[in-house]
């Protein structure tokens, strides 16, 4: 199954954030329990020659490649599906020119402009029908516009209308950023919630998908309850960070309860 096809049968996916740029890698964290790995080329150091590579290691693992493309950067968008992603997110899609400009280079004519040319995609996917896979892309790919701003906030509707768009990621670091006019950082800011949750409700009223990045993981079912199916989790440091710290305390545990019996201080003679 597509992620496109999971996501319209309502399941509820979990993507890993990669940001090493190194295929190695992204092998190991796709092997994990998630059902997508999202390449982050805005934030991370992913760049055109690891997308290409990384790809093919997510594959091999059955779950679905996404990639974040770097700001205004919608050109990449075509490439990665060309690589083979299934969805791209964009950053900082502000308005409904970004939101069309985004839609043109994720679709085929006639929904969009992106050129033919699926030269690794294809094989990687194990299709030998140009036709079909012309035929089938546009429904198989998935576009997800990234609502970080009060801007954003504010062309939501037509950005939602946009055709070509098939979802919105809310990213909620910048949105909070946004919200307090630069006072703090804070992706589980409780001011914000009500009308994170709006813009979850206003994308389904409109038949489009809902992620976000979820910076407490213990909040993901507050998100899924808002109407959020795509959710990411963490990053390569968050992750070898709690395996190190579950790693340490077990063995430091360990370590306390098998100490040596102390010395009597007696020679014995």
């Amino acid at each position: 199954m597509t992620l496109a096809s999971r996501l319209n049968a309502g399941e509820t996916l979990l993507t890993a954030w990669s940001g090493v740029p190194d295929a190695l890698t992204v092998e190991i964290v796709a092997a994990q329990g998630f059902d997508a790995v999202t390449l982050d080329m805005q934030h991370g150091g992913h760049h055109e020659d690891s997308i290409l590579r990384s790809i093919v290691p997510v594959m091999r693992a059955d779950r679905h490649p996404v990639v974040r493309i770097p700001v205004g950067r919608f050109e990449m968008a075509s490439r990665a599906l060309d690589f083979g992603a299934e969805a791209v997110i964009a950053p900082m899609v502000n308005s409904v020119d970004e939101a069309r400009r985004f839609a043109a280079a994720m679709k085929y004519p006639p929904v969009g402009e992106r050129s033919w040319g699926p030269s690794f995609a294809a094989p990687r996917a194990g299709s030998k029908d140009p036709v079909a896979w012309l035929r089938e892309s546009n429904a198989a790919t998935v576009s997800f516009a990234m609502i970080e701003t009060r801007a954003a906030l504010d062309a939501l509707d037509g950005i939602l209308e946009t055709p070509g768009i098939d979802g919105i990621f809310v990213g909620p670091a910048d949105f909070s950023i946004a919200w307090t006019e630069g006072a703090t950082v804070d992706g589980k800011l409780e001011d914000m919630m009500e009308t994170v949750a709006r813009i979850a409700g206003r994308a389904k009223a409109a038949g489009k998908h809902a992620g976000i990045f979820v910076v407490n993981a213990a909040m993901s079912g507050r998100f899924v309850e808002m109407g959020y199916r795509f959710l990411a989790l963490g990053t390569e440091h968050r992750y070898i960070a709690l395996g190190a710290e579950h790693l340490l305390a077990a063995a430091r545990g360990s370590l306390k309860q098998s100490q040596p019996p102390k010395a009597s201080g007696s020679t014995g003679y």
